[in-house]
């Protein structure tokens, strides 16, 4: 007889952590996370189920295969992914894991889960991150985000850390390293701030841009 694994039943969700994408859909009307490994083809919400990557029609997650969604136990152990130039873009990811799971020495594999906050690095250029802009790839149907600044948002598809949380709902929580926490709920100074400055970026360089057209043309 095969032994069976020892059963958990927690009063609390376990937390873990990990890092994701964030991404934006076609329409502007969802934002979520699309995984760094093997998950990364199935784009997920704030508040979301597995599902089996290889199209198989088994619950994740399943003893017999790798699908279902992975976390580790430690923040230390998801930032040090933040190091590897695959990964820069990246965001840090505290979850509530839910459903069935699967727990590993490092981490777990589990049914469901919440993404409770999303910490988003510096800017390409060092600043800290007023927004997430369009970071030049995606998912069909999905564009890919990364962490820009008021500065470097320029004429690119973009949200404000505010509007994302806004948009992809379930109380999540963004904060930009060095920066305030931004909840879904409401707007502070400081994130009415960063919005205004990410506006007055986008208007200054769209100003820019008519006054290069104003000059190339010979009528002008």
């Amino acid at each position: 007889m095969r032994p069976r694994l020892p059963e958990e039943r927690p009063t609390e969700p376990p937390a873990g952590y990990k890092i994701a994408h964030p991404v934006l859909s076609q329409d502007g009307a969802r934002a979520g996370f699309t995984g760094v490994s093997l998950g990364g083809a199935l784009p997920y919400g704030v508040l979301d189920e597995a599902r089996c990557v290889y199209g198989r029609r088994h619950r994740a997650p399943h003893r017999r295969c790798d699908c279902g969604f992975h976390c580790v136990h430690e923040s230390a152990v998801a930032e040090a992914m933040l190091c590897t130039a695959e990964h820069r873009a990246a965001v840090l990811l505290e979850v509530s894991v839910l459903g069935a799971y699967i727990r590993f020495e490092r981490g777990f594999r589990y049914a469901r889960q919440r993404v409770r906050s999303a910490t988003v690095g510096p800017c390409g250029c060092g600043a800290v991150a007023a927004a997430l802009a369009d970071a030049g790839w995606g998912r069909p149907g999905w564009r890919a985000l990364s962490a820009a600044c008021a500065g470097c948002v320029r004429g690119r598809t973009s949200l404000s850390l505010a509007s994302f949380a806004r948009l992809a709902g379930e109380g999540l929580r963004v904060r930009a390293t060095g920066g305030p926490v931004v909840a879904a709920t409401g707007l502070g100074v400081s994130e009415l701030a960063a919005e205004a400055a990410l506006l007055q970026a986008r208007l200054d360089w769209f100003q820019g841009q008519l006054a290069r057209l104003h000059d190339r043309d010979p009528q002008g």
